[in-house]
């Protein structure tokens, strides 16, 4: 791919969260920028005050003029988009470039130090710390993310040409276009189904990424792919220890393979993010930074939209937003939720994402969601699928172990939060539960 000649880039489902990284990165080095996406979002609505021309309708007509200049126009489009798209199908049978979002990701970071971080949960946090450790350790660095850092209010961390941290997303076999240097691998659980089959293809996958990687590979302890190991209280070649929370904020020592360094502090919840604090501290070590430099990093970190965010947090109300969308996920929200309010009666709101998804680990999640004291399901979000026959809410419903549980449509959700006399209520979901939040929040603040 060379884009010496490239001067205008078009992506078709810009609003994407990998995407609108990309568009960001493209148009802060000078490109004439402009997309397609299905409706407008807060993404979109950042991408629009940038100046970034973007449209919702699927009309060729509608692509701003620069873009049929073939000869300097790059399509970049997501797999998420259907194959009846007309923007897409124009650009393709007019022999215009066109490549995947993966695809250009990998062009961008080939030449560069590439921190690559891999696994089925925790990517964002995860490249989102160690995104911010390198800025403050000011390296030469630029961090494309998978979600909003709230210290930089983006999805991208600009610093320069040196080095780049990305998400190795597996989805679409995504991460094998990549050429990382250094990289981890956070888990392996099963998940994407709908794309692999079989959980053993998944795991055949994430093999076929570290043997990509041509200097360090840091995998969690236990996992069966060779590496340098992280982990809590396990021995593992980076060991956390002691950990505690303190004034809202988890506290604990690591042990790496050269030093032990005591009372490294986070302010986002939850042992899942001591581990994704662990190996983001590991990997930022490994290329030289010391740990007083990362440990003075992570405290200043604010964290990342939709990822246990406190929408509000007082005395007698606590409402957290997050993308949990899979049962591990949910797990850890609980047992974060758990460790935080112990003795707080907790409402769960979920909006299971993809059909697929749901069937798959239908009893993982009916665990998972009986871990809150009360659930309201919302209808599935079908992303890129159709209806599955017999695979509703209501069917995963009838599989939670709990007495206080419901459906309920958008429209009567704020009414049946109102109806729970619950202190703490956590909104996940990777669909567009995310719009339903502030409209729950502006609702409660009232």
């Amino acid at each position: 791919m060379n884009l010496n000649n490239i001067h205008n880039i078009y992506f078709i489902g810009i609003g994407g969260i990998g995407m609108s990284a990309l568009a960001r990165y493209f148009k802060a080095n000078n490109f004439f920028v402009s997309g397609y996406d299905k409706t407008p979002s807060l993404v979109t609505n950042g991408l629009e005050e940038l100046g970034v021309a973007i449209h919702f309708n699927d009309e060729v007509e509608a692509i701003p003029e620069q873009i049929f200049d073939k000869e300097k126009t790059l399509i970049v489009y997501t797999p998420a988009i259907p194959k009846g798209h007309t923007e897409y199908n124009y650009f393709k049978d007019n022999g215009y470039t066109i490549y995947k979002r993966s695809e250009v990701l990998g062009a961008i970071t080939k030449n560069t130090f590439c921190f690559a971080v891999a696994g089925t949960h925790g990517k964002t946090t995860t490249s989102t710390i160690l995104g911010h450790i390198l800025h403050e350790a000011n390296l030469n660095a630029t961090s494309f993310l998978g979600g909003i850092a709230v210290n930089y209010n983006s999805n991208l961390i600009l610093g320069g040409d040196k080095i780049s941290v990305v998400e190795a997303d597996e989805f679409d076999r995504s991460f094998l276009r990549l050429s990382p240097n250094v990289a981890c691998i956070t888990s392996m659980d099963a998940d994407h189904l709908d794309i692999y089959g079989e959980a053993e293809a998944l795991t055949e996958s994430f093999k076929d990424f570290a043997s990509l990687v041509s200097d360090k590979l840091f995998v969690k302890k236990g996992l069966p792919i060779k590496g340098i190991t992280y982990g809590i209280e396990e021995g593992a070649d980076y060991d956390a220890k002691n950990i505690r929370v303190e004034n809202g904020s988890y506290v604990f020592d690591i042990q790496t393979p050269f030093e032990f360094y005591k009372n490294i502090e986070i302010n986002i919840p939850g042992r899942h993010n001591v581990l994704n604090t662990v190996v983001a501290l590991a990997m930022a070590n490994s290329y030289g930074v010391s740990l007083t430099t990362i440990a003075k990093a992570l405290k200043s970190f604010k964290g990342i939209h939709r990822r246990f965010n406190y929408k509000i947090k007082t005395e007698h109300l606590v409402l957290i937003d997050d993308y949990a969308h899979h049962p591990t996920e949910i797990n850890a929200v609980a047992d974060a939720v758990k460790e935080l309010f112990p003795s707080d009666k907790v409402l769960a709101i979920f909006q299971p994402h993809l059909f697929s998804r749901t069937r798959d680990f239908s009893d993982n999640f009916a665990k998972s969601l009986s871990k809150f004291d009360e659930l309201i399901l919302l209808d599935i979000y079908p992303a890129r699928e159709k209806p599955i026959e017999g695979v509703t809410s209501k069917w995963l419903l009838e599989k939670v172990d709990s007495v206080n549980k419901k459906i309920s449509s958008k429209v009567e959700l704020i009414d049946n939060i109102k109806k729970s006399d619950a202190k703490v209520i956590v909104m996940m979901g990777a669909g567009d539960i995310g719009v339903l939040v502030n409209e729950v929040y502006l609702s409660l603040i009232k």
